[in-house]
């Protein structure tokens, strides 16, 4: 039995991928797009961007499967369903920022990616995060997502 989007989104950043790829991924086929795309597309928006620690990587995963879910929408209008998408991400974690959501971890901004060992993923909240923003996602998304 295949993995519902958010467990299959945990799994792959356990993996080794950043917060955008397997939130994007994980939802990819169900709208349409190659996974293997939108992995590449996605690969420089962990960490905040680049690892800046700005916008956060599962919510920039969030908005790109939103966008594609929705390709007949005007820019006004995907730019109000975004915004509606970030709000409850904030609403629900408090932040849609890297850097604030692992306020108190020893993260930095290097573009060196961290070494990804079990104390990585047990010490970071990040799991939580991806799993909020595909149920966010899918909820913006008309549900259908999950079920297709």
């Amino acid at each position: 039995m295949p993995l519902a989007p958010r467990e299959q989104a945990v799994e792959l950043y356990r993996s080794g991928l950043n917060c955008a790829q397997s939130v994007a991924m994980s939802l990819a086929d169900k709208v349409g797009l190659d996974p293997e795309t939108v992995k590449a597309v996605s690969a420089p928006f962990g960490g905040g961007v680049a690892r800046m620690r700005s916008l956060c990587g599962a919510v920039t995963g969030m908005l790109m499967i939103i966008g594609a879910a929705h390709p007949e929408y005007s820019k006004a209008e995907i730019y109000a369903l975004s915004r509606r998408a970030m709000d409850l991400f904030r609403e629900r974690l408090g932040s849609i920022t890297c850097a604030d959501l692992l306020k108190g971890l020893n993260v930095d901004s290097s573009p060196t990616p961290s070494p990804r060992t079990e104390q990585y993923y047990a010490e970071r909240p990040c799991g939580r995060i991806i799993e909020t923003a595909v149920d966010i996602t899918v909820e913006f998304c008309g549900g259908e997502t999950a079920a297709k």
